[in-house]
């Protein structure tokens, strides 16, 4: 039974978490994929998307669930909002939670900014992404996508390629699929590493042709030069030629190993933009689509403990 009231991060959940979020949002995938895909789940509740870093795809991705389901959202731009007039976040907060809404979504360049705001409203919070902390949904709808092409999600090994230190994808991933009994390899040049990593129980190693050595999974990231203030890499053609996934590379890995990306795509940086259009090994649109049925499940599930929770409070 899923009985959180928010989704700060992968850290809170246990197996049974996770997997009550999977499952569920395996009956969403194949709503989506009607041609009448709006159900009434949500039908009277309100759910604030707050974005105070630009997004495309998981802003895009919340507002299709939320509308599928029959919320009514509402897009706050954070870049024209009070908080730009010197407002501080909890200030915004508490103005918002006397409007009454059901769900929160919030993405925030800063880590811990999400909890903080979770703490001074009274409806369940989704975090969007966090600075470097974490990207939850993220982590669940690659947990989805890989459980779909491989049939199950333990046991496999699991190779995370690429901006290590800057990404809440990788430490969100990390943690679920740690969680979930994967073996877990980041290869990375040391400038992109984390301080503290070999305490998350995974192997870290800085050459691609020993990391990808028989790996179910490839999971590439991009590189966050808007989060990089120094020289983190040499040069971008120097970068991809040792961290570039390329045909040679990739041949290391299992014969039916999946190539993922949380996007956006830095093409022939990241990844050569053949293999991420290879239908064959390629999940990337598949991660998309798992996208939006992933914050369908997880909306659905909070808005059940949200309601809930207000009838017992009534009856108390």
């Amino acid at each position: 039974m899923f009985s959180q009231r928010h989704l700060l991060g992968i850290e809170g959940l246990s197996q049974s978490d996770i997997t009550a979020i999977l499952d569920l949002s395996e009956t969403y995938v194949e709503q989506n994929r009607k041609t009448n895909k709006h159900l009434d789940v949500l039908t009277g509740l309100t759910q604030i998307n707050m974005f105070f870093e630009n997004s495309t795809r998981t802003q895009a991705s919340f507002e299709l669930a939320g509308k599928r389901l029959g919320a009514d959202v509402m897009n706050m731009s954070m870049q024209a909002s009070s908080i730009k007039k010197g407002e501080t976040l909890i200030d915004t907060a508490l103005t918002l939670n006397a409007m009454h809404p059901d769900l929160l979504v919030v993405r925030h360049p800063n880590s811990g900014a999400v909890n903080l705001l979770a703490s001074k409203v009274n409806c369940s919070v989704l975090n969007a992404g966090d600075g470097r902390h974490e990207h939850p949904t993220q982590a669940l709808l690659d947990a989805l996508t890989i459980r779909r092409r491989k049939g199950r999600l333990h046991r496999l090994t699991i190779a995370i390629c690429g901006d290590i230190a800057h990404s809440r994808v990788a430490r969100s991933n990390i943690i679920l699929l740690g969680k979930m009994e994967n073996r877990i390899r980041l290869i990375a040049p040391p400038t992109l590493l984390p301080s503290g990593i070999d305490k998350l129980g995974v192997e870290v190693t800085g050459d691609m042709r020993e990391g990808l050595k028989d790996v179910d999974v490839v999971m590439m990231l991009r590189l966050q030069r808007e989060r990089m203030d120094g020289g983190f890499i040499p040069s971008e053609r120097e970068y991809f030629h040792r961290f570039g996934l390329d045909d040679e590379k990739l041949a290391i890995a299992n014969d039916d190993a999946i190539v993922m990306h949380p996007g956006p795509m830095n093409r022939g940086v990241e990844i050569d933009g053949l293999i991420a259009d290879d239908i064959n090994r390629s999940v990337i649109q598949e991660q998309v689509e798992m996208g939006v049925a992933v914050r369908m499940a997880a909306m659905d599930l909070l808005a059940r403990n949200h309601k809930r929770w207000r009838v017992e409070e009534a009856m108390a």
